[in-house]
């Protein structure tokens, strides 16, 4: 039998540590990374700094210069069309040498001060048509109906239609009465500037009993804007001043959410920048030189190719900006 002393419990005593616990010490390191991250900044500045502008270009050529080119050799980024021979065109080419050459052409440059001229004067006649109709108690009631902006084409004058005030009887291309005042004040203004004009008639879709098959909107549409060119010389503007008469019919609506507005009903007298005119005058001699080809027996392949050389110098394409003309 155990004896009253090896019953007793044993008891194990361990000296308590008093160190301190460990804290969360990852912010060290990173704000470690940041430190270097700032030191290498601010010496890539200091280089850039004291580098002069000719060892700017070089470190610059050696970022833009691919690895191809720079082991085998070729010519250099800025003076390839190519990043790589043979790969798309360079951006940088395009957006650096080529855009710097135009830029410095003196042709460009002329050509946009005259560009800008002409845009000076275009708003200068915006601005005395709309001061003549404020001037004018007979026009000045007519003034909601009277739309004057600039465009890609020139100085746009839109007269529109109202339900209660037509400007052409229904169906017809009798003017009115107040119509023809608005035309006859407006025709000696547009001899202030040397530009052409083009006239454009414009309906709503409401159609004729027989459709297209006999007289139509497009009828309607170019009788309404050449009897418009009438009254404009009938009021003092000069003789083969316009450029082009042009019929759309509805094709074109002012209010597209229904098309049956009045406002759809107008006339657009647009006075012609140097560049639209231009477009206009080269369509036409193309088509003249069709004409004159045609008649000489030239094949349409001659034709064709005489054409595209005449027009390659101007830049335009063939085609472009064309209207239904009636």
């Amino acid at each position: 039998m155990s004896s009253a002393q090896d019953l007793r419990p044993i008891v194990i005593r361990r000296a308590k540590s008093h160190a301190k616990p460990h804290g969360n010490h990852s912010w060290k390191i990173a704000y470690a990374d940041f430190m270097t991250a700032m030191m290498a900044f601010f010496l890539v500045l200091w280089l850039l700094s004291s580098a002069s502008p000719k060892a700017l270009v070089g470190v610059a050529e050696y970022f833009r210069m691919p690895l191809k080119v720079a082991i085998a050799g070729g010519d250099k980024s800025s003076l390839s069309k190519s990043v790589i021979p043979g790969g798309g065109q360079d951006p940088m080419a395009k957006d650096g040498e080529v855009m710097k050459a135009l830029t410095n052409d003196p042709s460009t440059d002329a050509q946009r001060r005259r560009d800008q001229l002409e845009s000076e004067r275009l708003r200068a006649l915006k601005g005395r048509l709309e001061q003549i109709i404020e001037n004018n108690p007979t026009l000045r009631q007519f003034r909601p109906q009277l739309l004057l902006d600039i465009t890609s084409e020139g100085l746009r004058i839109q007269i529109l239609d109202t339900q209660n005030r037509p400007m052409f009887r229904t169906g017809s291309a009798a003017v009115e009465p107040y119509m023809r005042t608005i035309l006859r004040e407006i025709g000696p203004v547009l001899n202030e500037m040397p530009n052409k004009v083009s006239l454009s008639g414009h309906t709503d879709s409401a159609t004729y009993m027989a459709g297209e098959r006999a007289y139509s909107n497009w009828e309607l549409s170019a009788d309404r804007a050449n009897a418009s060119r009438q009254e404009l010389i009938a009021g003092g503007m000069q003789e083969g001043k316009v450029l082009r008469v042009l019929g759309l019919a509805d094709t074109m609506p002012l209010e597209k959410s229904d098309l049956l507005a009045p406002v759809n009903r107008r006339i657009s007298i647009v006075v012609l920048n140097h560049r639209a005119q231009a477009q206009f005058e080269a369509e036409n001699a193309s088509a003249a030189e069709v004409s004159v080809l045609a008649q000489k027996g030239r094949t349409a392949q001659d034709m064709q190719a005489q054409l595209q050389a005449a027009s390659a110098p101007a830049g335009k394409p063939a085609g472009a900006g064309k209207g239904k003309v009636e």
